[in-house]
């Protein structure tokens, strides 16, 4: 598991893999047209897309002469899984924290 939920975190810190990951929530979408938005080459978009394929994060299939490309939700779920035991923690309120500062520096210098 641990070997996947790395591929799964490298996939991700791309920018681009993420966009693709973005659009693909939409609907299925031909290689072409994935590769429509981004500034760069055909193969190049072909290299993000086995990096994803190969985390499991997206699955692609030929249909007649064309590649398609499907997103696979699932295999964010260990990942997500992972995250969530980091959501014991309560988040920290700054501004609340910023006035306890003040109101602990006010009463300190008064005193």
């Amino acid at each position: 598991m641990s070997a996947d939920l790395d591929s799964v975190f490298a996939a991700l810190a791309d920018p681009t893999r993420r966009a693709i990951l973005a659009m693909l929530l939409e609907d299925d979408m031909a290689v072409t047209d994935v590769a429509e938005p981004f500034e760069m080459s055909l193969a190049a978009i072909s290299k993000h897309l086995t990096i994803l394929s190969r985390a499991g994060l997206i699955a692609q299939e030929k249909r007649g002469r064309v590649k398609w490309c499907k997103l696979e939700p699932d295999a964010l779920r260990a990942a997500s899984v992972w995250m969530q035991g980091f959501g014991q923690f309560e988040p920290v309120n700054l501004d609340a924290f910023e006035r306890f500062l003040a109101r602990e520096l006010e009463s300190g210098a008064g005193g």
